[in-house]
């Protein structure tokens, strides 16, 4: 543990696709021992494995992002499918022919693992593999190589439990060693150097036999990330969720929403918004009493029953979810006008502020993990809702919210052109 050494391969021919990747690293380095690690950049593993592709660079980081996490002055920076969060998504055309682009493995465990078979058999001795790509850290300048692929290689030094040099249990020292050894061999690869390969030797007591876990070891669960929304991601990742689980939502999750709900601007410094958490019993006889006035509605309409009950049943979210809130407008504060141009308009502006008060709520809701589903039922029985719930005259019910935790992964949202929207005159 007292020292290891990092030597960089020189001599490496340019990577093109299909060459034997393990035989160019044994033929440069026939010296290879018992417990070295080698480190591999993605770049050079992407080429041999053929993940280099012509066409626009925009188009193709679009293909490869599952999440767009922030932008800013024209920097990405997004989750991959392999659940890392790079910029640009790893995708890179610089140390490549003009015109080429260069992708990340589509799975670089499973490259690291095929390169470990390779070199073990020509070399006759247990080795470790890690691929590695640059990466930022958040709140710090600058860039390092990470880990994205690991075979043999103990990813994670987990030291939970164990003393330290005063006898107190460490609780949650958990060292990234692959990523540790990713960065210090980058410091002998370089970027322009055309050294894309590293043996680092002195470390043998993380090799293990076993392949592992490989490099997805290191990537946090969405579950357990503190910040699992970017800047311009908790706007749109934001979808309307029909179907949940049954997990309960705790309640300080809703009420933290409904902080933020009430954020939103308002005129003549008013709070005009309120939140109304129903209780199970209360949601039953809302629930009936508004099917009640919505066949009588449909009937008076001439709709028939069968689309009557189709049309019922849409609003059967309601009932499911684990937790629902009416959003209610109350107009106190509001300016009196002898005409009707300006009543209207004052009326306009209480409703937009509602509207504010209530997409913050949903987007609140969706930061945390949460689906929620917006209804605009109570709407259409203001006076229904009003007496079931027992409220105030004046508040005036806005929708309904379901609330839960979706089943389901949201589909893609539809593409638009934000051209197509915006107008200038």
């Amino acid at each position: 543990m007292g020292s290891f050494h990092v030597v960089a391969l020189e001599g490496l021919p340019e990577i093109t696709t299909g060459q034997d990747l393990a035989a160019l690293i044994v033929s440069s380095h026939a010296g290879l021992q018992d417990g070295d690690i080698v480190v591999v950049s993605s770049k050079a593993v992407s080429k041999a494995e053929g993940r280099v592709v012509a066409g626009d660079r925009d188009d193709v980081v679009v293909g490869e992002t599952v999440r767009i996490v922030a932008e800013r002055d024209g920097l990405t920076i997004v989750e991959t499918r392999h659940g890392l969060v790079l910029a640009a998504a790893g995708v890179d055309a610089s140390n490549v022919a003009a015109g080429s682009i260069v992708l990340l493995p589509e799975d670089p465990d499973a490259s690291a693992r095929a390169l470990r078979v390779s070199l073990q058999a020509a070399v006759g001795c247990p080795l470790g593999v890690i691929v590695t790509d640059t990466a930022g850290r958040p709140w710090r300048l600058g860039q390092t190589d990470i880990a994205i692929g690991a075979a043999g290689v103990t990813p994670l030094q987990d030291l939970r439990g164990t003393p330290d040099m005063h006898g107190r249990m460490l609780e949650v020292t958990v060292p990234a060693v692959a990523d540790e050894i990713a960065a210090a061999a980058e410091l002998v690869m370089g970027k322009a150097a055309g050294t894309p390969v590293a043996v680092v030797r002195g470390l043998g007591h993380l090799v293990q036999e076993a392949d592992g876990p490989g490099a997805r070891a290191i990537v946090r669960p969405r579950g357990e990330d503190l910040f699992p929304l970017g800047s311009l991601d908790v706007v749109r990742s934001r979808r309307t969720v029909r179907s949940f689980t049954d997990a309960v939502v705790p309640r300080e999750v809703v009420t933290a929403a409904v902080a933020d709900a009430i954020t939103a601007p308002a005129p003549h410094h008013t709070t005009p918004w309120r939140f109304v958490l129903v209780s199970d019993q209360r949601r039953t006889g809302l629930l009936n009493a508004m099917a009640v006035q919505w066949r009588a509605d449909l009937r008076a309409d001439g709709v028939d029953e069968v689309s009557i009950g189709r049309r019922i049943a849409r609003g059967d979210v309601l009932r499911t979810a684990p937790s629902l809130v009416v959003p209610c407008l109350v107009n106190d504060g509001s300016h009196v006008y002898p005409d009707a141009r300006r009543t209207t308009a004052e009326q306009a502006m209480f409703l937009l502020a509602m509207g504010a008060g209530i997409e913050n709520f949903l987007v609140s809701l969706a930061a945390r993990g949460v689906g929620s589903a917006w209804v605009s039922s109570t709407l259409f029985c203001c006076d229904v809702a009003r007496e079931v719930l027992d409220l105030p005259t004046n508040w005036q019910p806005m929708g309904a919210v379901a609330i839960g935790y979706a089943a389901t992964a949201s589909t893609a949202r539809v593409s638009r052109e934000p051209g197509d929207f915006l107008a200038e005159r």
